[in-house]
C-alpha cells in the first residue's frame, strides 16, 4: 500500500473539509444542507456563597454618642388667684334682698329729732377727748413671741477669736454691718480685724458668708452708717483713726480717714456719730470719742483726707465742783469718754458717759478753753455742763429720748430731756437732764452692762446688753424686771452691743463675744405703741421726783 494522495478530487482522494467520510459521525455532518445547526442546551446555575458567608458571622455595626445626663423638673408658679363663679339666679327664686322696705319716715323723724340733742353733746366730748391719742390702727397680723430671724457670722473673724464691737443698721433698713475687734484684754493694737455687711432683703442670704468684707490693719472698736446715704459708713479704730468705707466701691472701698497726724486720737476711739453740716447741706461731719478725753469733729477734704474743724476735751479740773471725782488728781487730767448721745430736739446739747463713772450734759456751744495740752491744729473746748450721780463703775453707754410731745412743759421732766445710762456696775439709771440724782435705778445684772438703747417706736421700752445676753423693758408692766431676756447662745455670753432699726421697727440687732451676730423680731407688745403711752411716761417720771 503506497501513500494516500491529498488532492482536491478524485474517487480515492480526502475531503477538502478534512471530514472522513467513511465515519458515521462525520457523514451526518456531510450529509446536511450546511456545516452548523442551531440547538439549545440547558442552563447552568451557579451559585453565591458570598452572601451566606456574611450571614454566617451576624455582622452588627452601630453609632452611639456620649452618656446623655437626665433630670426631672418642676415649675410652679408662686402666685396664687381665687375666682369664684355664680351661676343666674333662678327665675322662681324669691330676691329678699331687693324686696321694698317699709320705711315710717315721719317716725324716723321724731326719733332724730329727739336725739340730736344728745348725740352733738356726745361728738363734741369725743373730738375734745385724749383717749386714743398716739394710738395708731394696725391691721398686721400680731407676733405674741420674740424670734431669732438670722444668726449670722464670719468664720475666718471667729477663728481669730474676734468678737464683734459694734453693730449698725443702713439708711434703708436692709442692710446690717458688724465690726470686729476684742474689747477683753491682750495687745491687739496691730491685729487684723474686719467690717462685714449683709443684706437681709438678698434671695441668696448666707449667713456665714457676708455680702462684703472689708480688711482692716487696726481692730475696729465702732461703726456707724450713714443717715440718708446707704452705702457710706464711718468706723473708729483702736489706734484712733477713723477711716469712712464706701461699700459701692469693693476694690478699694476707703474714701476718707484722718491718718495719723496730731489732730488724731491717741486712744481707741469708742463711738462715731455723722453730724448733718450746717454749711454745706450736702455734705456731712463726723464726730469721735476716745478715751483720751477728746470729742472731735471731722469735715470731708476733698483729696480724701478727715480734716479737724472743732474739737471738745472732758478735763476733771473743769466739771461742776458739787460732783467732782474723789480719785481724780487735779490738773491736766483727761477723762475717758466711752460713749455719747445727743438730744433728738436740741442738737446742741448731747449726753456723754466717762471712765470715772459719770454721765456729763455737755453743750456745743461752750467756749471754755479746755485745760489741756494744745497740740493739734484747732483749740479745744469744755463742754461739760453739769455731772450726774454716778455709777459704781465706768458708763459704757448712754441714749437720748427719742420722743417728744409739744405741751410737755406742762409736766416736767419733759420725756424731751430724759436719757438712759448704764455701766459695769450692771445698773440702768433712769435720767432727767434737769436734776443730777437719776430718777430711778434699775439694777438689771450682776454682770457688766455694755450697751442700752431706747425703742425707736414706744416711749416705754427700751433694750439693755450684759454679759447674760439681751433683756427688753417695757416699763408699762413692770419697773423691776426685764420684760423678756434673750439668750445669744447657749453659754452665758456677754452681748457686746445692739442696735434697734428705725425704719423697720421690729428688728434688734445685737453682735456678742463669740462673733455671732444675731437679728431678733420682736413682738407686737414692743413695737405698737398703746393710747396716751407718752402721758404714761410723763406721769411716771412725775410721780418719781415726788
Amino acid at each position: 500500500a503506497g501513500p494516500v494522495s491529498m488532492g482536491t478530487g478524485g474517487a480515492g482522494g480526502g475531503s477538502a473539509t478534512g471530514l472522513d467520510p467513511r465515519s458515521p459521525r462525520d457523514r451526518r455532518a456531510l450529509s446536511g444542507p450546511g456545516m452548523f445547526t442551531d440547538r439549545t442546551g440547558p442552563g447552568a446555575d451557579v451559585q453565591s456563597l458570598w452572601r451566606s458567608a456574611r450571614s454566617t458571622r451576624c455582622e452588627v455595626k452601630t453609632c452611639q454618642t456620649g452618656k446623655i445626663s437626665k433630670a426631672e423638673a418642676a415649675a410652679q408658679s408662686h402666685t396664687a388667684q381665687d375666682t369664684a363663679v355664680q351661676t343666674e339666679q333662678s327665675k322662681d327664686a324669691v330676691p329678699d334682698f331687693q324686696q321694698e322696705v317699709q320705711v315710717d319716715y315721719t317716725g324716723l323723724l321724731s326719733f332724730l329729732q329727739r336725739v340730736e340733742d344728745a348725740v352733738i353733746k356726745e361728738l363734741n366730748k369725743n373730738w375734745k377727748s385724749h383717749a386714743f391719742d398716739g394710738f395708731e390702727v394696725n391691721w398686721t397680723d400680731k407676733e405674741e413671741t420674740v424670734l431669732c430671724l438670722h444668726t449670722l457670722s464670719y468664720l475666718e473673724a471667729q477663728d481669730q477669736n474676734l468678737q464683734v464691737t459694734s453693730v449698725s443698721w443702713n439708711a434703708t433698713g436692709s442692710v446690717v454691718a458688724c465690726s470686729y475687734g476684742r474689747l477683753n484684754d491682750g495687745d491687739w493694737s496691730t491685729e487684723k480685724s474686719y467690717v462685714c455687711t449683709w443684706n437681709l432683703d438678698r434671695r441668696g442670704l448666707n449667713p456665714q458668708h457676708p455680702d462684703l468684707v472689708v480688711d482692716v490693719p487696726s481692730s475696729v472698736m465702732c461703726l456707724a452708717f450713714h443717715p440718708s446715704q446707704p452705702s457710706l459708713i464711718a468706723g473708729g479704730l483702736f489706734s484712733g483713726e477713723l477711716v469712712v468705707w464706701d461699700t459701692s466701691r469693693t476694690e478699694d472701698p476707703v474714701i476718707w480717714r484722718t491718718g495719723m497726724t496730731d489732730d488724731t486720737h491717741t486712744d481707741p476711739v469708742y463711738q462715731v456719730n455723722w453730724l448733718p453740716d450746717t454749711k454745706h447741706r450736702n455734705h456731712s461731719r463726723l464726730l469721735s470719742v476716745a478715751t483720751d478725753g477728746k470729742i472731735l469733729v471731722w469735715r470731708e477734704e476733698r483729696d480724701g483726707r478727715l480734716a479737724l474743724a472743732e474739737g471738745f476735751a472732758i478735763v476733771a479740773q473743769q466739771i461742776p465742783r458739787s460732783t467732782q471725782l474723789k480719785k481724780m488728781a487735779w490738773g491736766e487730767a483727761a477723762m475717758g469718754v466711752t460713749s455719747l448721745s445727743f438730744s433728738h430736739f436740741d442738737p446742741g446739747v448731747f449726753v456723754v458717759g466717762v471712765e470715772g463713772g459719770y454721765s456729763l450734759r455737755c453743750s456745743t456751744a461752750a467756749q471754755t478753753p479746755a485745760l489741756l495740752r494744745q497740740g493739734g491744729s484747732v483749740p479745744l473746748r469744755a463742754p461739760a455742763e453739769l455731772a450726774f450721780s454716778p455709777h459704781a463703775g465706768p458708763v459704757y453707754s448712754v441714749s437720748c429720748s427719742p420722743f417728744h410731745r409739744q405741751s410737755c412743759f406742762l409736766l416736767p421732766p419733759s420725756p424731751r430731756n430724759l436719757f438712759l445710762s448704764c455701766g459695769t456696775d450692771g445698773q440702768v439709771h433712769f435720767h432727767s437732764m434737769l436734776q443730777t440724782q437719776p430718777l430711778f435705778a434699775l439694777q438689771l445684772s450682776k454682770k457688766y452692762l455694755f450697751c442700752v438703747c431706747w425703742s425707736p417706736v414706744r416711749p416705754l421700752v427700751f433694750a439693755a446688753a450684759s454679759g447674760e445676753g439681751v433683756h427688753l423693758f417695757d416699763l408699762a408692766r413692770s419697773m423691776q424686771k426685764p420684760t423678756v431676756s434673750l439668750k445669744q447662745s447657749t453659754s452665758d455670753c456677754p452681748v457686746y452691743c445692739l442696735e434697734f432699726n428705725t425704719k423697720h421697727t421690729r428688728l434688734l440687732a445685737a453682735g456678742d463675744a463669740t462673733g455671732t451676730i444675731k437679728v431678733w423680731q420682736l413682738s407686737s407688745d414692743f413695737t405698737e405703741q398703746g393710747p396716751r403711752e407718752m402721758s404714761h411716761l410723763e406721769q411716771l417720771a412725775s410721780e418719781i421726783m415726788d
